[in-house]
């Protein structure tokens, strides 16, 4: 029997809880069907790793969409200020356009 992709996650997790992929890997899987564990491994990577730019793209939208606004605003802000600092300008642009787009969303 084959495993499915969130066990073969959780096993590569166990392999190594400090890899922030395996992390970001487990919090977009549990975006699809258990909102509560993706809003803590998405927690997690923002708390332990926070050098991890990936984190901050979808983890932003995932607060936005379960209305956690405040949250979402600074994960957006702090992802913004990374990708600057580390001189990544694709991201860095990805990020200011989904910022602005939230803050749209916001005012309407």
């Amino acid at each position: 029997m084959k495993n499915s992709l969130l066990e073969n996650l959780l096993i590569f997790y166990e392999e190594d809880p400090n890899d922030p992929f395996n992390i970001y890997a487990l919090a977009l899987e549990y975006q699809k069907t258990n909102v509560a564990k993706a809003e803590l491994y998405f927690n997690i990577l923002l708390d332990e790793h926070p050098d991890y730019l990936a984190t901050y793209y979808n983890a932003a939208a995932f607060f936005a969409a379960l209305e956690k606004n405040e949250k979402a605003e600074l994960v957006y802000q702090k992802g913004i200020d990374l990708a600057l600092n580390v001189k990544n300008t694709k991201t860095h642009q990805e990020l200011l356009r989904a910022y602005r787009s939230f803050l749209d969303e916001l005012e309407d």
